[in-house]
């Protein structure tokens, strides 16, 4: 049966201005903030990661330049209610030894590592943007590790019809991005709902002050844009296999994300029988930041709905 449903969320814009997650949030208590930096010593590298919370072990990889400090807090808390989330630096990046490798199996071997140093053999896997090509690509090659694939602003592999606004490099490629860049490359510029929540989540991912991460050196930018050169050349037929798999995937992604347009995934649902899309109104390219409780909700809903799906 074709597990297919596109979640369009215009008719809850109201609902979605009225979530007041600014007020909802204290620093005090966000595990998020609290957690500790830990290394795995692995081949060649060490690997910075932060383990939040308890339960079923759900790893997230992160976006072009993402650090441990990048993910806002709120979002990162709602999880750790339920799940134990991990966090981590690539090789190369932050506080991680080693080199970002330039083909996306390569990093994709750090998630592989990693869960073997914490000895978890199944686990739910994340990625946003860059993180989700990381995603994908271990899924494919390691498809009975993962019981269910959450994909936020990123895109499906090979050629997509819809492409990067030029204006992403170019507002990405600033040393410092400060909350006028944030609100172009992660939110909707035109919509004042967007802004604010811009505001309000870059200020919360701004409140960690102790056992920070590194910044991301221009230097190992060109990195990410071969691997996802490669990511993009798709020799592993990536796309093509990750549809054949028995794994669920949410997509969620707004409907203004300038890095990768949603449209991409529209092309996928003949191919992806267990696709799911959610949609954000007047959204960008961190959806999960723009309304983090709601993206909880819509995550946690979906991999209970789909908790046994692949013994079926």
């Amino acid at each position: 049966m074709r597990r297919i449903l596109l979640i369009t969320l215009l008719f809850l814009q109201a609902q979605l201005m009225a979530q007041k997650t600014s007020t909802m949030f204290n620093p005090a208590a966000s595990p998020t903030l609290a957690a500790q930096t830990t290394f795995a010593t692995l081949p060649g590298r060490n690997l910075a990661y932060r383990t939040v919370g308890n339960g079923e072990p759900f790893i997230l990889c992160n976006r072009f330049r993402g650090i441990l400090d990048s993910w806002d807090p709120i979002f990162i808390d709602q999880l750790s209610a339920h799940y134990k989330v991990i966090l981590f630096d690539y090789s190369g990046v932050g506080l991680s030894t080693g080199e970002l490798p330039l083909e996306i199996a390569s990093v994709a071997n750090d998630v592989r590592d990693l869960a073997k140093h914490l000895k978890l053999s199944r686990f739910i896997l994340g990625g946003w943007s860059f993180g989700g090509a990381v995603a994908q690509t271990f899924a494919v090659h390691h498809p009975d590790m993962v019981t269910q694939l959450i994909l936020i602003g990123t895109g499906p592999a090979g050629a997509n019809e819809h492409k990067l606004d030029p204006l992403f490099i170019e507002t990405a490629s600033h040393v410092v991005n400060d909350l006028k860049d944030f609100e172009i490359l992660f939110y909707e510029p035109a919509s004042a709902t967007s802004r604010e929540k811009a505001r309000e989540s870059f200020d919360r991912i701004a409140l960690r002050k102790t056992d920070l991460d590194k910044p991301v050196p221009p230097e190992v930018w060109p990195r990410y844009f071969k691997a996802a050169a490669d990511y993009r050349a798709d020799q592993n037929n990536t796309r093509e296999k990750l549809g054949k798999l028995n794994i669920p995937v949410l997509a969620l992604c707004g409907d203004h994300d300038i890095s990768f347009p949603v449209q991409n995934w529209y092309a996928m649902t003949g191919s992806m029988p267990n696709l799911f899309i959610s949609v954000y109104p007047s959204a960008g390219h961190a959806p999960q930041d723009q309304y983090p409780l709601l993206s909880f909700r819509l995550i946690h809903g979906f991999i209970q709905q789909h908790h046994d799906y692949r013994s079926k």
